[in-house]
């Protein structure tokens, strides 16, 4: 019996009232393609690399592309087994193309922004109308979660572009038995069975198998919790709409074999050439029993990372999907009032009840609040940071789009929907306000300070979270630090002291698609203000320019091509500075006192490179032996001060991070065509030979 049953009004209401009207097909594209150059596309040229995942990452699809070995990922010399490949595939073709760079780093990143935005589109249009659309396409690549968690290099888009689009071919498979081109596009808001569906130009045979391929895809990005998602989310969705007799449809049999041919060789490859770490592991127990089932239950090796608490995990959703989370209670509020009615019915009632078709909306809906349920309720109970959640976002704002464009239908005529989209830009205006007034007077106390270009200096460094949470650094935030956002800081205050008010004007005047597009355009100014922040942020989050500093002083002469890098701690803290060094693959950088997290595991493979030196080690070496050039992160300057003492020499400092040499740069070695004036030359000798 289908579980899923649906009371129809009396009178149906025309599908012209059902659908309102949207800017036309190619138009809405445009303004899609548009804020994505300008917020996605323009920002990848800065700021550099940034230190932790996003450069550790760069370097691992940086060694596939240069040793051509596709299937062990690497950093610094040793085996990085805990990712997936399919993210370090696309970029390390990315580095081939064009080069190694930011930029090529985090493309495809971007494009998968993009394609994701246009799914979300395409699926509303079917789904709901024109409007919910182009709103699902706004709210996808103006929602602030989107463009933070894309500003570093890992996997979650491209996991969201993969499952959601299984889920999307999922329905189409189910409901084109009979479906052809020249049926047209059926109405959303008629009944939709296995017999009648939104037409397609793919087939429910075509649909089935990319399904599969678009899951094993997801597997090659994220691992087996994209199978936890999927079939979690299809096994209730079948079960709760009796579509379960229709299994044929989806491939059972020739549908797992193809993403078994897709997803298997990889994970045999890797298992098969990475064997006899740790009390005789390799890849299968690292990657599926610690990487997967102990991560799950907050008992993998190492412990490296951090479980946000409950009230901090479900309130910062509504950060992630701001603006559009303010409208949440017009999704909320008519779906709860929908189940409470539905279980005050007595047993009569229930059995009056005839089950109707459903629609190709309905079918939509269920799915994705199922999906969205699912992804949110697994990483409350496992271990997660922030951004785990990313698979949810594009479901939760298709079906916050579509109860918004619902509301503004009946914006006159219902008095709820005008409450609560009252009460969404009230909400908006009140932080809006509050957000403007408190950068105006951060920018009026910070007018007489002199513009700092670190702006690290400035920074508290609390160390919420001991920085292993991704919005860890939003605590170090001071005052004098508005002297170096001034520019961001004067954007955002404008976005948010007008665009809300405006919103709520053009609301008012029942102008809803101005209101609403207001709302975008807001964000996208403040999520520009963030980018330009980001790049001031720069020398405190990545550390290209000690890296720089180095290749200067070998280009000078005052370093020679034989010194030795090395980073003391975890590798993380300067990942950019291998990146940018580029140093050969069988050169990698020594790490002091860093054999932890990442490094961990793969330092116990016989074939590790002997890159591992203690703190002892260190300080009997340092002054012998090759010159030697120590990055010391903020987190570490007490403890290398204790063990170096004034032995060390300080070559750049920037955010509190530091270059030392072990002795005086050597002016002997200046190459006579060096970029610098003589006057410089001689004050350099002078202070040297002091």
């Amino acid at each position: 019996m289908n579980l899923i049953t649906v009371q129809q009004p009396t009178s149906t209401p025309q599908p012209s009232a059902l659908s309102p009207d949207g800017p036309r097909h190619k138009v809405a594209l445009l303004i899609l393609s548009g804020v994505w150059l300008i917020l996605f596309f323009a920002a990848l040229f800065a700021p550099p690399l940034l230190d932790d995942a996003d450069a550790t990452h760069a370097s691992a699809a940086r060694h596939m592309a240069l040793s051509g070995d596709w299937v062990t990922l690497h950093v610094n010399g040793i085996r990085y087994l805990e990712k997936a490949p399919l993210p370090y595939w696309l970029v390390a073709i990315s580095f081939k193309i064009f080069g190694f760079n930011a930029f090529a780093a985090h493309l495809p990143q971007a494009i998968a922004v993009f394609l994701l935005a246009l799914l979300g589109y395409r699926w509303a249009r079917e789904a709901f109308d024109p409007r919910t659309a182009l709103y699902t396409g706004l709210a996808t690549l103006t929602s602030a979660g989107v463009f933070l968690f894309t500003r570093i290099f890992i996997p979650e888009v491209l996991l969201s572009l993969l499952l959601c689009t299984a889920l999307y071919c999922f329905l189409h498979a189910l409901g084109a038995r009979t479906a052809s081109k020249s049926e047209g596009r059926y109405p959303a808001s008629q009944p939709w069975t296995v017999a009648s569906r939104p037409a397609s130009f793919l087939s429910s045979t075509a649909h089935a198998y990319l399904m599969w391929t678009a899951l094993a895809l997801a597997v090659l990005t994220k691992g087996l919790v994209a199978l936890v998602f999927f079939f979690g989310t299809a096994i209730v969705y079948l079960f709760l709409t009796g579509d379960y007799k229709n299994w044929r449809l989806l491939k059972p049999f020739s549908g797992p074999l193809l993403l078994l041919a897709i997803a298997a060789p990889w994970h045999i490859l890797a298992g098969l050439r990475n064997t006899g770490g740790m009390n005789g592991h390799g890849f299968f127990w690292f990657y599926f029993i610690n990487e997967h089932l102990l991560r799950f239950l907050g008992r993998r090796f190492p412990k490296d990372y951090n479980k946000l608490p409950a009230y901090l995990f479900w309130s910062l959703h509504l950060v992630w999907l701001f603006p559009w989370s303010l409208f949440a209670p017009l999704a909320a509020i008519p779906a709860f009032r929908a189940l409470r009615n539905n279980q005050n019915l007595n047993e009569d009632e229930r059995r009056d009840l005839e089950p109707t078709p459903r629609t190709f909306t309905q079918s939509t809906t269920l799915l994705l609040v199922l999906f969205s349920a699912l992804v949110l309720g697994f990483f409350s109970l496992s271990t997660n940071q922030e951004y785990y959640t990313f698979p949810a976002y594009l479901p939760l704002l298709l079906l916050l789009c579509a109860s918004l464009v619902k509301a503004e239908q009946s914006f006159a005529a219902d008095p709820s929907s005008r409450r609560w989209i009252t009460f969404g830009h009230a909400t908006l205006t009140v932080i809006g306000l509050t957000v403007a007034a408190t950068l105006v007077y951060g920018l009026w106390s910070s007018r007489h300070l002199a513009f700092v270009p670190d702006i690290g200096d400035l920074l508290a460094h609390r160390g919420v979270g001991d920085y292993t949470l991704s919005m860890s650094h939003l605590f170090d935030l001071t005052g004098p630090s508005f002297a170096a956002l001034r520019l961001p800081a004067t954007l955002a205050a404008l976005a948010f002291a007008l665009g809300p008010a405006t919103a709520w004007i053009l609301r008012r005047q029942r102008r809803h698609l101005a209101a609403t597009t207001a709302i975008a355009i807001t964000s996208a100014v403040f999520l520009i203000a963030a980018h330009i922040a980001l790049i001031r942020f720069g020398p405190m989050l990545s550390s290209q320019d000690l890296a720089e500093k180095i290749q200067e002083l070998e280009d000078d002469g005052n370093v020679t091509a034989d010194r030795q890098i090395l980073l003391y701690g975890d590798q993380s803290y300067g990942s950019s500075i291998p990146f940018y060094l580029a140093e050969p693959l069988d050169q990698p950088i020594s790490l002091v006192d860093g054999r932890s997290s990442s490094m961990l595991f793969g330092s116990t493979f016989p074939d590790a490179p002997p890159i591992f030196l203690t703190p002892n080690d260190l300080a009997s070496t340092w002054g012998t032996g090759r010159r030697k050039l120590l990055f010391v992160p903020l987190e570490k300057r007490d403890e290398v001060d204790h063990l170096l003492g004034s032995r060390k020499i300080l070559i750049e400092e920037t955010s509190g991070k530091a270059l030392f040499t072990d002795r005086p740069l050597d002016p002997t070695h200046i190459r006579p065509n060096a970029p610098h004036e003589p006057e410089l030359h001689a004050k350099l000798a002078k202070i040297l030979t002091k």
